[in-house]
C-alpha cells in the first residue's frame, strides 16, 4: 500500500512509520510535536495534518542504489496526497543530490529540501507542523473562505536558490503558481518577473 489514505492527522500530531521508532530524529521530534507510531503507513515516513506527506530519503538511502527512485514514484502515481521529499544532502551523498532534485523538481513537480543531517530534518518537521497549526486560523468558519498564504515548504525551498530571499520567493510564487511551472518557465519570463541578474541565476540553478 502507498499510505494509509483513511488516516487523519490531529493538528499538532505526527503520525511516523514504525521503521522510525528508535531513530535520533523519532528522540528530536518527542516532546515537540505529538508523535505516534504506525505500522501501515506504506511507502510514506510521515503523515501530517492537512493531507501532508514527507518521504525522506537517507544517506544510506542515497548511496545504496535507486529503490527510493522507485518510491518516490509509486508515491507520485498512487496517491493524491501532497508529498514533500527531505533529502540528506551531506559530503558523502553529494555527489548524487543533482539527480534527485531532478527527479523529485522537475519530473515529479514536488517539494524538495535538502538537510544535512536527522536533526535538521526533525526541525524542519517541527516547522511543518507548526506552520499548519498557525494557518488554521482561529474562526474555524472564516478559515475556509481566506486565501492561503504561500506554502512555508514551497518558500522554503525557493529560498535555496542564489539571489531569492523571501520577497523574491513570494513574487515568483505569486506570478509562476507552483515551482513546477518556474522550473519550466524561459529566461524570458524569469526576467520580466525578477530583473536580469536574479533571472539568470534563478536559470542557471
Amino acid at each position: 500500500p502507498v499510505t494509509a489514505g483513511s488516516i487523519v492527522v490531529p493538528y499538532g500530531h505526527v503520525i511516523g512509520n514504525e521503521k522510525w521508532r528508535g531513530s535520533e530524529l523519532a528522540q528530536r521530534l518527542q516532546g515537540k510535536v505529538r508523535l505516534i507510531f504506525e505500522d501501515a503507513l506504506g511507502l510514506v515516513d510521515f503523515h501530517l495534518s492537512n493531507r501532508t506527506c514527507i518521504l525522506l530519503i537517507s544517506e544510506a538511502d542515497l548511496v545504496a542504489g535507486d529503490e527510493f527512485k522507485r518510491r518516490l514514484v509509486r508515491f507520485r502515481n498512487a496517491s493524491s496526497l501532497r508529498g514533500i521529499v527531505i533529502v540528506e544532502k551531506t559530503p558523502i551523498s553529494d555527489q548524487y543530490y543533482p539527480g534527485v532534485q531532478k527527479l523529485v523538481v522537475l519530473e515529479l513537480g514536488m517539494v524538495l529540501l535538502p538537510v544535512a543531517n536527522q536533526g535538521e530534518a526533525s526541525q524542519l518537521i517541527i516547522q511543518l507542523v507548526r506552520e499548519q497549526s498557525r494557518d488554521r486560523g482561529s474562526n474555524p468558519f472564516l478559515g475556509k473562505q481566506r486565501a492561503r498564504p504561500a506554502e512555508p515548504a514551497l518558500l522554503q525551498a525557493l529560498q535555496h536558490i542564489p539571489g531569492v530571499g523571501k520577497t523574491k520567493a513570494l513574487l515568483l510564487l505569486q506570478r509562476f503558481g507552483s515551482i513546477h511551472r518556474l522550473c519550466n518557465a524561459d529566461i524570458r519570463e524569469l526576467e520580466q518577473a525578477i530583473g536580469q541578474t536574479v533571472a539568470q541565476q534563478i536559470y542557471t540553478f
